[in-house]
C-alpha cells in the first residue's frame, strides 16, 4: 500500500536532508515520493512502528531526557546520568521523527517532536547556550575540555534536527531555539572569539545545513571557519590518542586520505563539501575528491564498511581491511552516505551513488534487528566464535559484534540508523533541469517537481534486490520531453534496457533515455545472480581468498547453514563450480581441509591441503546474519588447483 504524504508549502522540494545552496542537482523531497512493499519500505515501517518508540524508552528510562529537566529546573549537580555526549541521542532522535512525519505526516510522530521540543527549550540558557553536561551548578565550566566535552558536537546535532523540522513542517519553538544556539556559538567561537574547535566534529554539518535552511550566511561563514582551522594543533594530545584521531594533524584541504576516527573524519568531510559548494571553494572540493578516491579503494571493505581498527574506532593504513578486526562502526557507514551523497549533488558522478547503495544493503540494513528493537554497534566480517546472548534488558557496551544488543552506553548508532531509514527515501533519486535520475531502485510512486514547475510521475515496480528487473512507467509527463537516467551498477555487466520493444545492452555507468513521456515504459534488467568477488592482492588478510555477492548484496557463510561437521574455519571454495541463487542467497561449493596436527601450528615442511569431499553451503545476505549467535565469514580461501591428469 501507498503512504500519502502530508502537504507541505509552497516548495515541497526542500523536504529533504541535504539541500545544496549552489547547483541545479537536488536530491528528492520526502513528499515526492510514496514507496510500496519491498525491502526498504520494510525496513521504514519497522523504523516508525518500533525503533523510534524504542530509542525514547531507553533514554527515558536511562535519564538522558530528565538530564533537560533537571537544568531547566535548577537541580543540577550531582552524579548525571548518561556519557556527556547523551544530549545528541535526544537531537537525533527528535530529527528522525521530524523526518518520519516529513514521510508519512503521522500525527503521533508530530506530538513526539512538540513534547520533546518543549523539554529541550526549557533547558536552553537565556544566551543560546544549550548542554546538560557543562555551564550549569555543580557542573564543569562551558568549553572547557573541547577535545572530549562534545558541546559543539551536541549542538551540531541540534541544529540538523531543527533542519529536519523547518523542511517538513515549517519555523516552530525547535527551530527557534536551534537558531539561538547557532547564534551563541558564533558569537563565542567567531573570527574575534576563541580561535577553537570541538574534538568531534558535527557543528560544522549543523551550520551548514541550518544557514541554507535559513538563509543565513553568518552559519555558512562559521562552519567554513571551523573546517578550515582543523588541522593545525589546536587540541590537546590525549594519551593513546594521535592528533590524527581528530582530524587536528593535516589541514583538510591538504589531506590526501581519511585517517584517524572514522566517524569523525566523515562527518567532517561531509561538512567539508557543503561549505566548498556553498562557498565556490574548487580546490576544497577536489581535496575531498582525492581523499573519496583513495579511501574507497584502499580503506573501504567490500560492505561499504569503513573503519578496521578497534582502538580509535578508526580508519587502517591503506590495505589494512582484516575481516576479523573489523570495526565497521554502523554511524561511519551511516556517515559515509552522507559524505557520498553530497559528491554525488556535487558532481553527479555515478560511483558515489554505487558506494551509497552498497553501504545501504551491508551496513545501514545489516545494523538492526528484524524487530528494530536491537542493533549492531560495530559489523565485522568474520566472527570466529559464536556471539555470546546480550542482556535484552539492560545497556551493553559498544559491543564488536556477533549479536545485536537492544542499547548501548554509547547508542550513537540506533539513533543514526532510526534518522537514516526515516528519510531515505531522499537519496532514491535526483533532479536536473528536466533530467530525472534513478540511483536506486524500490517499488513507489515519484511525483517529482522539475525546475519549470512542471511535473513527472513515475511509477517504478521492482523486486530489487531479489530480483533484477526494474519497470519505470511514465504516469505523467509535461508537454516538454524528460530525460529518464538509469544507474547500472559497476558489477552489473550485461544489464540490458528494454524501451518500445527494443532491448539494448547497457555498460556500468549511466545510460540516458531522452525524451520519455507520458505513457511510456522502460525496463532496466539488472544480472542479480550469485558471483565471485576477489580482493586486491595487497589486502594481506584476504589474499587467496574470494567473496560471492549477489545484486547489490554481499553474502555470507554462518556455521548455522553448513553441516555440524563441517568447520567454518576450515573450509574452501571451488571456484570453478557453478553457484546457484535463488534471489535470496546462492548454494556454493566448498570442501573442508585436513585439520592439521595438534601442537603443529607452525612447522618447517609446507603441509599440504588435502579437500575433502564437495559439498554445497549455502551462502545467505550478510545483512541478515546473526539471527542467534553463530559464526560467520564472508570471505573463504580458494581450493588448491588439483593435478588433474
Amino acid at each position: 500500500m501507498t503512504t500519502a504524504a502530508p502537504p507541505l508549502g509552497p516548495d515541497r522540494r526542500a523536504a529533504a536532508p541535504v539541500v545544496p545552496g549552489a547547483g541545479t542537482r537536488r536530491g528528492v523531497a520526502l513528499p515526492e515520493v510514496a514507496l510500496r512493499a519491498g525491502f526498504w519500505q520494510r525496513l521504514q515501517d519497522v523504523n516508525a512502528n518500533a525503533t523510534l518508540d524504542h530509542c525514547l524508552h531507553w533514554m527515558e528510562r536511562l535519564g538522558w531526557l530528565t538530564n533537560f529537566d533537571r537544568v531547566a529546573h535548577g537541580t543540577t549537580g550531582g552524579e548525571r546520568p548518561g556519557w556527556q555526549f547523551s544530549d545528541s541521542e535526544v537531537y537525533k532522535l527528535i530529527e528522525a521523527l521530524a523526518w518520519e512525519h516529513g514521510r508519512t505526516g503521522d500525527p503521533g510522530a508530530d506530538r513526539l517532536v512538540r513534547a520533546l521540543t518543549a523539554r529541550v527549550a526549557a533547558a536552553q540558557d537565556e544566551d543560546g547556550y544549550l548542554n546538560t553536561c557543562y555551564g550549569h551548578a555543580g557542573q564543569a565550566p562551558r568549553y572547557r575540555d573541547l577535545e572530549s566535552g562534545h558541546e559543539l558536537y551536541c549542538t551540531g546535532h541540534l541544529l540538523q534536527a531543527a533542519v529536519a523540522r523547518l523542511r517538513t513542517h515549517g519555523p516552530d519553538l525547535l527551530v527557534e531555539v536551534a537558531h539561538r544556539a547557532a547564534d551563541e556559538v558564533c558569537r563565542t567561537f567567531g573570527a574575534e572569539g576563541l580561535d577553537a574547535v570541538c574534538g568531534h566534529p558535527q557543528i560544522e554539518l549543523g551550520l551548514a545545513e541550518l544557514g541554507r535552511a535559513l538563509g543565513e550566511p553568518r552559519y555558512t561563514d562559521q562552519a567554513r571557519l571551523f573546517v578550515e582551522r582543523r588541522g593545525h594543533g589546536r587540541l590537546r594530545p590525549l594519551p593513546l590518542l594521535a592528533p590524527s584521531y581528530f582530524q587536528d594533524d593535516v589541514p583538510v584541504r591538504s589531506a590526501e586520505y581519511w585517517r584517524g576516527h572514522a566517524v569523525r573524519a566523515l562527518y567532517l568531510t561531509a561538512a567539508a563539501v557543503d561549505v566548498a559548494v556553498d562557498t565556490g571553494d574548487h580546490e576544497l572540493l577536489d581535496a575531498v575528491e582525492r581523499q573519496w578516491d583513495r579511501s574507497v579503494e584502499r580503506r573501504t571493505y567490500i560492505t561499504g564498511g569503513m573503519g578496521s581498527r578497534h582502538q580509535d574506532e578508526g580508519f587502517g593504513e591503506d590495505w589494512e581491511l582484516p575481516p576479523d578486526r573489523a570495526y565497521c562502526e554502523t554511524c561511519a557507514g551511516v556517515a559515509s552516505v552522507m559524505v557520498s551523497w553530497r559528491l554525488y549533488l556535487a558532481t553527479g558522478d555515478v560511483k558515489y551513488a554505487d558506494l551509497m547503495e552498497r553501504t545501504f544493503y551491508n551496513v545501514v540494513a545489516t545494523s538492526p534487528r528484524e524487530d528494530g528493537r536491537a542493533f549492531f554497534y560495530a559489523n565485522p566480517l568474520q566472527q570466529r566464535v559464536a556471539g555470546t546472548d546480550v542482556p535484552a534488558d539492560a545497556e551493553n557496551p559498544r559491543a564488536e559484534g556477533g549479536v545485536r544488543a537492544p542499547w548501548f552506553d554509547v547508542s550513537c548508532c540506533p539513533t543514526n540508523v532510526a534518522r537514516t531509514l526515516a528519510s531515505w527515501t531522499a537519496y532514491l533519486a535526483s533532479v536536473d533541469g528536466t533530467e530525472v535520475t534513478l540511483l536506486q531502485y524500490a517499488s513507489g510512486v515519484l511525483s517529482l517537481d522539475l525546475a519549470d514547475g512542471s511535473r513527472v510521475v513515475l511509477d517504478v515496480e521492482t523486486s530489487y534486490p531479489h530480483a533484477g528487473t526494474v519497470a519505470v512507467r511514465v504516469v505523467e509527463g509535461p508537454d516538454v520531453p524528460v530525460d529518464l537516467r538509469l544507474r547500472v551498477p559497476a558489477w552489473a555487466s550485461g544489464a540490458m534496457v528494454r524501451r518500445g520493444g527494443v532491448a539494448s545492452a547497457v555498460e556500468p555507468g549511466w545510460t540516458t533515455l531522452d525524451g520519455v513521456r507520458a505513457g511510456e515504459r522502460v525496463d532496466l534488467v539488472l544480472p542479480v545472480g550469485p558471483r565471485l568477488t576477489w580482493p586486491d592482492p595487497r589486502i594481506d588478510a584476504v589474499r587467496g581468498c574470494v567473496a560471492v555477492e549477489q545484486g547489490p548484496v554481499v553474502l555470507c557463510v554462518q556455521d548455522t547453514d553448513v553441516p555440524e561437521w563441517l568447520d567454518l574455519d576450515l573450509l574452501v571454495l571451488e571456484p570453478a563450480a557453478p553457484l546457484v541463487g535463488d534471489g535470496d542467497g546462492a548454494l556454493v561449493t566448498v570442501r573442508p581441509v585436513r585439520t592439521p596436527e595438534r601442537g603443529r601450528t607452525y612447522r618447517s615442511a609446507r603441509p599440504d591441503l588435502e579437500p575433502g569431499e564437495a559439498v554445497r553451503v549455502r551462502f545467505g545476505p550478510y545483512h541478515a546474519w546473526a539471527k542467534e549467535p553463530t559464526t560467520m565469514r564472508v570471505f573463504v580461501p580458494v581450493a588448491p588447483a588439483r593435478d588433474t591428469d
